[in-house]
């Protein structure tokens, strides 16, 4: 349940800050008779992201056999880089992505007035939500022993969850920093990530595991580097949202490390193009 509550809620925080940069740009752009486009444009997004989900689900009910896992392998992967590509997006454009939303609805407006805004949202709400259930698709099938009624508990309590802390942030933004909560949010995505890539690698082995594979193949995949079950045990929570197990193999030990050195690589080379880019923009003679 914890893992579906923080990815609804997280990517929900993120959905409603896109349709309040909009909402506000209109109403400072004293057009607000286009907010019903707003709304429109955010409930087809809604409705894509659904459809989305309800595609995941029916290719789950298709799947079986080796040919299922894996598809749910890939599914659990897609899901891991699609995390670490999002961080990384946000590193790179994070400080940015509100300027740039409104250049986005001022060009919209211009070519194709009221409908543009409506397409606008509707394409960022569908992103926003994909996302969402691609995650969703990935834990659920790490987590398979998970009643489908506590999963779905878990992301009703999440988007609750995300509105409480969407108006806390915009109400007390001065005191709670939206960057700080972004950050801190990115840390467990990236654990969740990780464990996911873990858990695909996991599935993976056991598939190969029927092939007359050498024997060094296999100690890789399965001989622990050590224990920790004295001090840290194996739990579902544990293995589900960090990938860490309390008799880890070369193979799981070496996926998290790099999936770790890769994050922090590129949100680093991300975080550095995006300091320099403001740079360049305060000297502008556009900034004076």
């Amino acid at each position: 349940m914890q893992a579906p509550l923080f990815i609804v809620w997280r990517e929900s925080v993120e959905a409603l800050l896109v349709v309040g940069i909009l909402y506000a740009w209109l109403k400072r752009e004293n057009l607000t008779s286009q907010i019903n486009q707003l709304w429109i444009g955010a409930g087809l997004g809604f409705l894509l992201a659904g459809i989305l989900a309800i595609a995941f689900w029916i290719a789950g009910q298709w799947f079986s056999g080796p040919g299922g896992e894996w598809f749910f392998t890939f599914t659990m992967m897609s899901a891991s880089i699609l995390i670490l590509q999002m961080i990384t997006w946000m590193h790179r454009h994070g400080s940015s992505m509100k300027k740039q939303l409104e250049m986005e609805v001022a060009r919209s407006m211009t070519r194709s007035g009221s409908f543009g805004i409506m397409i606008l949202t509707m394409i960022a709400i569908a992103r926003e939500g994909s996302e969402t259930v691609v995650f969703l698709a990935g834990i659920g099938l790490q987590q398979q022993g998970t009643s489908l009624g506590l999963f779905i508990l878990g992301g009703m309590t999440g988007f609750g969850l995300a509105v409480f802390t969407f108006v806390l942030l915009q109400k007390f933004s001065g005191i709670i920093s939206w960057k700080w909560y972004f950050r801190i949010s990115e840390f467990v995505l990236l654990l969740i990530g990780g464990a996911m890539m873990v858990n695909a690698f996991d599935k993976a082995a056991s598939q190969l595991s029927v092939y007359d594979l050498p024997e060094w193949i296999y100690s890789f995949m399965d001989s622990p580097l050590w224990s920790t079950q004295w001090l840290l045990p194996d739990n579902n929570m544990l293995v589900s949202l960090t990938g860490y197990h309390a008799n880890p193999s070369l193979m799981q030990t070496g996926i998290l490390v790099l999936y770790w050195a890769t994050a922090i690589i590129l949100c680093s080379s991300g975080s550095r193009k995006n300091r320099k880019q403001k740079n360049m923009t305060e000297r502008s003679p556009q900034a004076v």
